[in-house]
């Protein structure tokens, strides 16, 4: 099933709020920047993510899987500052 660009965006963004009381109990947060090609999803890690040690970690394994879960079709998560 191939979803639209709006449907896909708002799968995305339910993952997003799935995954940012995780980020906001560490004093940080994230915002969705640009679906690109509805494959490559750009986003910025906030607060205290920023300087984190280990947001690559939790982009990958955390904010990757749960949009993927959420819309397939993503092939990669990506964070812009």
């Amino acid at each position: 099933m191939i979803m639209t660009s709006e449907e896909l965006k708002s799968n995305i963004e339910k993952a997003l709020d799935e995954i940012r009381p995780f980020l906001q109990s560490d004093g940080g947060d994230i915002k969705l920047i640009s679906i690109d090609n509805d494959k490559l999803v750009k986003v910025q890690l906030e607060g205290n993510c920023v300087g984190c040690s280990v947001n690559q970690m939790t982009l990958k394994s955390g904010v990757e899987m749960t949009i993927k879960k959420h819309a397939p079709q993503i092939e990669e998560v990506i964070n812009v500052s």
